[in-house]
Parts: C-alpha cells; structure tokens; sequence
C-alpha cells in the first residue's frame, strides 16, 4: 500500500460549521401535508441501465438536502452590481454570514425540514454556515419512507457498472418540498469523470531542458520554470509575488498519493506547503483519479509555490457533489480549481439548482472559481451533437479550455492554437450572462471563458503514480488559470488593491478595455469541431491565455 501520510482537517464528524438544531416535538402531531415531487432528481443513467434488485431495509444511507436561497431576485441584483465597474458596490463582496443573513434560509426552515427528517427517524447531522444544506443519515428503509421514493440497484448497459439509485423523483409534504432544491445521497453513481490525458508517449527532455541540475525533467513537458516564462510569470515570482497569503482549493472526486508530489518538488528544488486535505461528505480513499488530483497540485505549485493548497476530497457521487461545493463556499476558499464535470444533461435539474446557488454564494462572496471545459470538443456528450460540460457551462465559474502551446528557444510564449479536444459551445440550460452580453446575443451562455495550454503532446512533466510523464487535458488549464490569480492577489494584497474576486467580471471587463491585447493571448486559429478559434472571443478559448505580468500590470499598475 502506498504511503499517504499528510495532514487532513474536516473530517466527517464536523464536516461544516454546525448548527445545533432539536427536532420540534410539535411536528409530528401537525397533519401532512399533501406530498409533492422534487424537479428531475433521478440520474439520467437508470435510463440506460438494468435493475437488479433492491436495497437492503438496514443499509446505511447518508444524504445532503438543499435549501432554497431567499430573495433571489435581490442576489441576482447584488451579484450585478458587484461585477460592475460603474457601481459603488463593484467588489464589495460578503462574508459567509453575511450572506446567510441576506440569502441563506431562515432558522425557522432550518428548524422545520430538519423536524422533519427527524420525524422520519434519520439523524440529522450538520447544518453549513449558510444555512442551505442540512446532512442526515439514516436506514434504507427510513430514507424511503421520508423521501416518498424507492431505492433499487442497477447495472449500467453502457459500462457494466453497478450503483444504487432511486426509482423516481423524491417526494416531500408540500410545505416542505417548497423550501427543498435537492435531495442529494439517493444514489451512489459514479458520475464525474476527470479531463487529465497522458501523452502517447511521453518523451525524452530536450538537451536544452535535460542538463543535470535539480530543475530539469526526465520527460518533455512544461516545468515552473518553463511554465513561468511561457506565460510571462518569471519576473513576478521572483519578485516574490508568487502566492504568498493566498489559499487555492482543489475540489477533487480522488485521494491522491503525497510521497508522488514530494518526489515532483525535490525535482524542481520547489519547497511549498505540504497539501492539505479536507474532507467533505466523508471524504474518500478512491485512487481512481490520482493522476488528476497529482497533476492539479503539481500544477499549482509550479506556478504559484507560496500558495497553501487544499485539496477538497469528496466521494464521487451527487452526495458527494453537493457536500464539496458547500464546503467550499461555508469556507469562502478565496480560489478555487476543479477539473471533474459531467456533460450538462447527465447532471439532474435539482442538483444543478444546488450547484449553481452555492457558485452564486461564491461569486457573492469574491470567490474565483476555475473548471476545465472538458477534452471532447464540441460534443462533450460524445452523441454526435454540440454539448457543454457542468459545471463549466455555470456563468459563475469560469470555464478554462484548451491550446496548444508552442515556445521560443528561450522559452517565452510564441504563439498558441486551439486544442481541438477544447470543450466549448453553448449551454443549453443557462441563459447569457450579463456579463457575456457583448460578445453573446444569443439566448444562452457560450463556453468557454478563457483557456490555458492543454494539448498533451504540449503538456505538463508531471510525476504520478512513482513515474514521470507528460500530461495535458483541460484539467491541466484550470489549476493553471488557479495558481495565476493566487499570484494576482498575493501582489494585490502587497498593493492594496483588491483581489481578483468573481473571475468572470474581473475577466471579462479586463478583456472588454483597451488592455486586452497586451494582458491576453488571443487564440486565433484552431478548432474543437463545430467551433473555430478567432478574433476576441470565441466557443473554443473563450478570451484566450493570460500573458502574466502584462495583466498584472493592467489591473494592479
């Protein structure tokens, strides 16, 4: 077994901050109320899949149950002015409480769903800092009986796996399901796949890369040194602007193995913070995806090694999906990163409708959040059709696709074309943000927003799994995009300027100036499929790259 000794906070006894909460004994004596389904919160796998069996009366089930936000309207119209450089709110974001005193529910809902639940016979567990997620755990038999709904066991046509999941839509007392978004834990399908590709064949360093020093690496790929230049960092971070103050979460659906980032630092003579890890829904020791959660550190600390990095490990579930995003947000991680997504159908509409509340409450609370794209190009659904990645499709993420990066023989960017594995196109459930109305006059949001090298045969020297290799995918783009504006705060903070905050507003005003030409790459040619690269934005590299210290320059002097 290999060794995993690193430090590990959030564990599941206290996943979130809590709120003790008693169950009303008045509760159970008030008459039901009339039951009433929750919106498509069945996986779309149990249409494609064979049923089993049923599960077992005494399985433990744990679930995660969503909140509604109060005044949606009144967020939607705070997260406006926020962005806007014409209104005095521009940038004055709220802390957690703030926005659980303004947007989260209200004590009295808090208190009443989880009389509810207890009522059922489940244990409640923690409530977040937000107040729009309560946890509670209980029997198969007692989850059915308060959820209105059958668990059965299922074995996919496609993959031949087998997972557990509800029947049909839950159902909750009215005035229940009226405050309830999601019910999320009803089923344990594996549904988030992640966007890291090894090269074919990962080669040889260049004798110009290859000389005996502590900084150079066994395969071809981007090292921090020569990421640096390439993307005009050097001078910054060695200006001693290099994450400093600054902390980057990792939301990850994998463990990973500490010993293979110790073995990538001693290479590059890097000495960053040990990773830390933090548990969100019990957290996992899954090593499926350990190339992903080893790239994404290797990334970070490449690029932005004083930055404290934490990586948040979920099981790789709805349940999980919904824990991880809550915590994220209740810990108001200043930065954050993930490179797991589904195609946007495969994700429920009520999960989707958790999600995208908790990415608002980031975006409410200045919080940068980076997704890959997803490596399928045009067609993430892999069906033949145009499609988009979730969460990359949400406008309060910025979504980061993919390039093909080509360097001087000093090192310095030359140019870069689109990957065509670049996922990018046009959501089919959110509408156009505000702040993409300028480049987008259709009815809904285009992706992606910004991109970053992602090409594997231009990829990363990465050390994964006791071996070296060179790595790419869009998952390679979105730490990358991360550990940038760890940069940007720990100099903006030695500035007194404001830190980057809702990445989409600070990008997209940036890209919409007079600057744009010299603080971005503008990716011009290339295609991902029904997409092709061109001036400005475009479906395939969103604005483009950023060109460090010229942005940096722009928005901080």
């Amino acid at each position: 077994m290999k060794s995993r000794i690193r430090p590990v906070i959030g564990l599941l006894a206290a996943p979130l901050p809590i709120i003790a909460l008693a169950a009303s004994p008045a509760f159970a004596a008030q008459p039901a109320a009339q039951p009433a389904a929750l919106q498509s919160d069945v996986v779309t796998a149990v249409n494609h899949s064979v049923r089993t069996g049923e599960v077992a009366s005494g399985q433990r089930i744990s679930v995660a149950v969503s909140l509604a936000q109060r005044d949606v309207a009144g967020l939607d119209t705070f997260l406006s002015q926020v962005s806007n450089p014409n209104s005095a709110q521009y940038q004055h974001y709220l802390t957690v409480d703030q926005f659980a005193d303004r947007f989260g529910a209200t004590p009295e809902t808090v208190a009443k769903v989880s009389g509810y639940l207890a009522a059922q016979g489940l244990q409640v567990g923690g409530v977040t800092a937000n107040r729009l997620t309560i946890e509670a755990s209980g029997t198969a038999a007692q989850v059915q009986k308060a959820f209105g709904t059958s668990l059965a066991t299922f074995r996919d046509n496609k993959d031949g796996r087998s997972y557990y999941a509800n029947t049909a839509a839950p159902e909750l007392p009215a005035d229940i399901a009226s405050v309830v978004t999601d019910v999320a834990g009803l089923n344990d399908y594996a549904k988030f796949t992640h966007f890291s590709q090894k090269a074919a064949a990962s080669q040889p360093a260049s004798p110009s890369t290859s000389s005996a020093t502590s900084k150079a690496a066994p395969v071809a790929g981007l090292t921090p040194t020569t990421a640096r230049a390439a993307y005009n960092l050097t001078s910054t971070i060695n200006a001693g602007y290099n994450g400093k103050g600054s902390t980057i979460g990792l939301l990850e659906f994998s463990a990973f193995d500490q010993s293979n980032i110790s073995t990538y630092d001693k290479q590059f003579g890097l000495k960053p913070s040990t990773p830390a890890v933090v548990n969100a829904g019990g957290g996992t020791t899954d090593l499926s995806g350990e190339d992903e959660v080893e790239l994404d550190i290797e990334v970070v600390q490449a690029l932005a090694p004083g930055a404290a990095v934490k990586v948040y490990e979920a099981p790789n579930s709805d349940a999980g999906e919904t824990a991880v995003y809550s915590k994220l947000v209740s810990d108001n991680v200043p930065v954050i990163s993930t490179s797991w997504g589904t195609d946007e159908a495969d994700e429920t509409a009520s999960n989707r409708v958790a999600v995208d509340a908790d990415l608002k409450e980031a975006a409410a609370q200045g919080q940068s959040v980076f997704a890959a794209s997803g490596d399928n190009g045009s067609d993430d659904a892999g069906n033949g059709g145009t499609s988009v990645d979730f969460p990359a499709s949400d406008p309060y993420t910025t979504g980061v696709g993919g390039t093909t990066l080509t360097t001087s023989s000093s090192g310095a960017w030359s140019k870069e074309t689109a990957w065509s594995g670049s996922g990018g196109g046009i959501s089919s459930y959110f509408s156009t943000p505000s702040f993409q109305s300028k480049v987008n006059t259709g009815k809904f949001r285009d992706v992606p927003d910004v991109a970053a090298a992602a090409d594997p045969s231009t990829g990363w020297a990465v050390y994964s799994q006791g071996s070296w290799a060179e790595f790419g995918g869009t998952s390679a783009a979105a730490p990358n995009w991360a550990a940038f504006v760890a940069v940007y705060n720990s100099e903006a903070k030695a500035k007194g300027k404001s830190s980057f905050g809702f990445a989409n507003s600070t990008i997209y005003n940036l890209a919409s100036s007079s600057s744009y030409s010299s603080a971005f790459h503008d990716v011009k040619s290339g295609s991902n499929g029904a997409y092709s690269a061109g001036t400005g934005y475009d479906k395939v590299t969103g604005w483009g790259t950023y060109n460090g210290a010229n942005f940096l320059k722009a928005k901080l002097g």
